[in-house]
């Protein structure tokens, strides 16, 4: 591999109020065009922030004389990369809605998104055109009249792709919708479908200034710089490594390591390797590592702290990893709908509270009860969320998108919690995953944290089924460390009897590879009951 470029250009101080990324981008360029800003772990490609800001206009001029309006959805179905990175930043840049698309979506997801989205243009690779091609025809053969341009390109292609142009088409009727679901040119920059246990996926609209809040937010609470570097090991199509891991290096002027997808072989050596100083992770990465084989070999003294966030961190995991490879955790928490974190512990080790999702981020939160009072310290309610980073709403989805919002505007997020008499909050689970056995209300993470205490066990995930006598019990699936040989049912049985006592301990074990997450990264437990 070539040399690391130089990671400190400029230190010239940058007015931080940009409206638009456009904004940004180009303030960026404009201070410090020769500083690199996006670097690839698998070749020896760098962008700059001056050759960003380049081929942004350029691509912006293409979706143009394609026949693109402002406010039109410009979807990239495509592995992580320099490449994806640049189409995402280019239609936002352009005034367009950026759509990254799940790359584990079924075809009937894909087909969905396709046709909801009312996309124009949908970027793609040599491993997911098919996909793409296959639904357009299945949805003309429904009758969808629509013309979406598909543009064939790499991952890891320096030259910018053509456009073909579009035929022209008549400007679509005035709809009466809600306010917050639809696109509006100029102010929507992203629209990103997640989808929980049942129903259709939901197209969460997100502004330029949802996005650059948290932008601001990330930046200032993890004190980032110009002189820091984050490894991207997330998926783009994730709000977490969208917003956090690409955007965030914008608003601080510093840089991000793509690479293809998570390895936990190579993950601490391309950390090592680029000097990386700060990771940002899932839970379920942090379970991975800890299953590996370590960072033997690896300097990652320039490492300053591990960011997790999307899921409840285990406190056991977390407390294992920091002993393990001395890096400090910040458990952050966040959604979609809030454009990634709502909440974050302190970057003060001393002042972090283990098992928590910290304080509020840049917004405000409560927890409130069934009649919408506000609860208690220490009493479990629902979190509610209010503030600068929240969604505009769902796309063309009225009616979700004023269940989702209290009559006073704040954002129901569905997470059962509690918040301690300092002001840290914590997340018990969902509420409709919410175990009711007997009468009693349990949570399935008390029930995922015992079984995590097992030496054999990788990942589990509680859930409710029906019962005659209790009304519900309690069902756990397992992905364990070793393979299922590794695991007696007997052992975990006893395990769980010690931890957790007679009346939580699961009446079934069921093992598994993989356990169902949705595009966030959260696991969706009512999938693991329902029928095949």
């Amino acid at each position: 591999m070539s040399a690391l470029p130089d990671r400190i250009v400029s230190a010239e101080p940058l007015p931080l109020d940009a409206p638009t990324l456009r904004a940004l981008i180009d303030a960026r360029a404009e201070h410090a065009p020769e500083k690199p800003f996006l670097l690839s772990a698998t070749h020896e490609d760098t962008l700059t922030f001056g050759a960003l800001r380049d081929d942004c206009i350029a691509l912006a001029t293409r979706f143009d004389e394609a026949g693109l309006r402002p406010g039109d959805v410009v979807s990239v179905f495509m592995g992580n990369g320099i490449q994806t990175a640049r189409l995402l930043l280019a239609a936002m840049y352009g005034g367009f809605v950026a759509n990254p698309l799940n790359l584990l979506c079924q075809p009937s997801q894909v087909r969905y998104i396709v046709e909801h989205s009312d996309t124009r243009a949908i970027f793609v690779a040599d491993d997911t055109r098919d996909t793409i091609v296959e639904a357009i025809d299945a949805l003309r053969r429904e009758g969808m009249e629509r013309d979406i341009a598909v543009i064939h390109t790499s991952p890891d292609a320096n030259a910018l792709p053509d456009i073909p142009a579009l035929p022209e088409r008549a400007m679509p009727p005035a709809r009466d919708e809600t306010p917050g679901t639809r696109i509006v040119a100029g102010e929507t920059a992203l629209l990103m479908y997640t989808s929980g246990t049942t129903g259709a996926p939901k197209g969460v609209l997100l502004s330029h200034r949802s996005l650059l809040a948290n932008m601001r937010n990330i930046s200032a609470e993890h004190r980032l710089s110009d002189d820091d570097r984050v490894l991207v090991s997330l998926p783009l199509y994730h709000i977490n490594g969208l917003v956090v891991a690409l955007l965030t290096p914008l608003f601080h002027g510093g840089s991000a390591v793509m690479t293809p997808r998570f390895s936990a072989r190579t993950f601490w050596n391309e950390a090592s390797q680029y000097g990386c100083t700060w990771i940002n992770v899932v839970p379920t990465i942090v379970a991975y590592l800890l299953n590996g084989e370590g960072a033997q070999d690896c300097d990652l003294s320039a490492l300053k702290f591990c960011r997790s966030a999307s899921a409840a961190l285990p406190a056991d995991h977390h407390r294992a990893f920091e002993a393990r490879f001395g890096i400090g955790i910040i458990e952050t928490m966040g959604m979609t709908e809030t454009a990634a974190p709502a909440f974050s512990n302190p970057y003060d080790h001393a002042m972090r509270r283990l098992g928590s999702i910290g304080l509020p981020s840049g917004g405000e939160a409560k927890i409130v009860a069934l009649d919408g009072r506000e609860c208690a310290p220490d009493e479990t309610g629902e979190l509610v969320l209010r503030g600068e980073q929240l969604m505009s709403g769902y796309y063309k989805r009225p009616d979700e998108t004023r269940h989702a919002f209290t009559d006073d505007g704040w954002l129901r997020t569905g997470d059962l919690g509690y918040r301690d008499a300092a002001g840290f909050f914590y997340i018990n689970g969902r509420a409709k995953e919410l175990i009711i056995k007997g009468g009693e209300n349990i949570a399935p993470r008390e029930i995922d944290e015992a079984l995590l205490r097992h030496p054999g066990v990788l990942e589990a995930a509680a859930v409710g089924v029906p019962d005659p006598a209790y009304g519900q019990d309690i069902v756990a699936f397992i992905v364990p460390s070793g393979g299922a040989q590794s695991l007696d049912i007997a052992e975990l049985r006893a395990h769980c009897l010690r931890e957790l006592g007679r009346y939580k301990t699961p009446r079934e074990f069921h093992f598994t590879d993989a356990l169902p997450r949705g595009p966030s990264g959260k696991v969706q437990r009512l999938k693991l009951v329902q029928p095949a």
